[in-house]
Parts: structure tokens; C-alpha cells; sequence
């Protein structure tokens, strides 16, 4: 028994050096064909829409870009480091209190909310290619930039004013837990790959989840392009009295990544 675990510990310790990357570089780019769906609601006119009222998406579909590259070094101390941009957009309707103002006749705002997201992720290899599967382990980063744009209302009563146009941006960081899992088809060149981003206190949740399958062409030794598609969903849930948000962001997407 102990030749046999001894045999095996050394096959385990072998089948990781045979396939680990010391060091790697890898990066995409493609397009995500998002669905969102959802509202926000303000009772105390406060925050980023500077609301006392609802918006509510239209569920306009829309196409929007993304881009990731990932460092892998050597140097087990310091993290390893990946990074990610995505554009959301959204388009619905606002009624209530804008800015101090309210919108007249009962009517609705159209309402343009553009979203940029920065992730910078440090993390840590648990496994790396172990047997052909990877579990990666950190902390996300995630920098948001939001437009919103609420479009102007004209009154139907000479004697009282209409709404005019009126934009708001803001730039927010949230911290998440990143976890990120792989498993590479042994004599083949697809893999599978899951990645969860997240933080919750059981009321309020944000939560960004992706799965996909690539394709890698090796017949390039140096630099090997591959193709992936997969699918991608973000969440956003706030309930804290005079804050109640329910916004999702859903679709496939597809782009090319190129391995170093």
C-alpha cells in the first residue's frame, strides 16, 4: 500500500510539472448579446438617478463588446493578475421625481443607461492544469462607470412646465470573490471554463457568472489563437428600505482569444 500511494504521489507531482505553464499570457476580445431586464425604485430622491420613482427596463436587446487578458508568472508569492472590460446598455422608462423635478401629466422619461466595467483580478492557482483541470481562487475588483440619460418630457398644460433632458454618471468600486474553474479535454483541444464573481450579505447581491467551451488551433507553436463562445449573466440586487433594484443582464457570447 504505501509503494502504491508513493507511486501515485509521484505521478500526480509529475502530471503537474508535465502540464502547468510557468508562465502564460492569453487574451479575447468578442461580442456579448446581452437581454437586460429588471427595475430600480427610490422612495427618498437620493443616489446616482436621483430618483423618487421607478424605472423600468424595456428589454431592448442590445450587443455590447468585451475584453480580458490574463498574467501567469512563475513567482508564487506575488498573485497573478487578469483583466476584464464590458459595455452594458439599457433602455426603459422613468416616471416619478428626476433631480428635483417631476415629470408631468403622470408620463414616463425615456430613460439610456450605459454602463462600462473595469475587473481587476489578483488571484491564486489552487490547480493549474492538474490532470487537466484548473481552479483559480481571488479577489475582483470591479470598477463601474454609468451613464444614465433621462430624456426630455413636454407638457400638455400651458401652465405647467415640462421636463427637460437631464444626465447623471458616476464611478463606483465593489469588491467580489472570484472563483474560476477549467477542465481541458485530455487529446483534444477543448476545454470547458466556468467563472463566478460575487458578494452578498443575503439581502443585497451582485453576482456576474460566465460559462463557455473554446477551441484552440495549435497549429501556430508560438502564439495559438482559439475560438469561444459561452454564456454570461450579471445580477444586481439591492432591497434596503428606500432602495429596491432588481436589474439583469443576460445572452451568448462569442469572441477570439490568442494564447502566449
Amino acid at each position: 500500500m504505501k509503494k502504491f500511494l508513493t507511486t501515485m504521489a509521484c505521478g500526480a507531482m509529475l502530471a503537474t510539472a508535465a502540464n502547468a505553464d510557468f508562465a502564460r499570457v492569453e487574451a479575447g476580445a468578442g461580442l456579448w448579446m446581452q437581454t437586460p431586464t429588471g427595475y430600480s425604485s427610490r422612495t427618498d430622491g437620493d443616489g446616482l438617478l436621483n430618483l423618487d420613482g421607478t424605472y423600468i427596463s424595456s428589454e431592448t436587446d442590445s450587443t455590447e463588446t468585451y475584453a480580458w487578458i490574463l498574467v501567469k508568472h512563475p513567482l508564487p508569492i506575488i498573485p497573478n493578475l487578469r483583466l476584464e472590460y464590458v459595455t452594458l446598455s439599457d433602455e426603459g422608462d422613468t416616471t416619478g421625481t428626476i433631480n428635483g423635478v417631476g415629470i408631468p401629466g403622470g408620463a414616463a422619461s425615456p430613460t439610456t443607461i450605459d454602463m462600462t466595467q473595469f475587473d481587476i483580478i489578483p488571484y491564486y492557482n489552487l490547480l493549474d492544469n492538474t490532470f487537466w483541470i484548473t481552479i483559480d481562487v481571488g479577489l475582483d475588483i470591479k470598477v463601474i462607470q454609468s451613464d444614465i440619460t433621462f430624456g426630455a418630457v413636454p407638457s400638455s398644460n400651458p401652465l405647467v412646465p415640462g421636463f427637460e433632458a437631464y444626465s447623471s454618471s458616476d464611478t463606483t468600486a465593489i469588491p467580489l470573490l472570484y472563483l474560476r474553474g477549467r477542465v481541458q479535454i485530455p487529446t483534444t483541444n477543448i476545454g470547458f471554463e466556468s467563472d463566478v464573481k460575487v458578494i452578498s450579505d443575503g439581502t443585497n447581491t451582485m453576482y456576474d457568472v460566465r460559462g463557455k467551451v473554446d477551441y484552440t488551433l495549435d497549429f501556430i507553436p508560438i502564439v495559438q489563437p482559439a475560438l469561444e463562445v459561452g454564456y454570461r449573466v450579471q445580477q444586481l440586487t439591492v432591497d434596503d428600505g428606500s432602495t429596491q433594484v432588481d436589474l439583469n443582464y443576460a445572452g451568448v457570447y462569442a469572441g477570439l482569444m490568442l494564447r502566449f
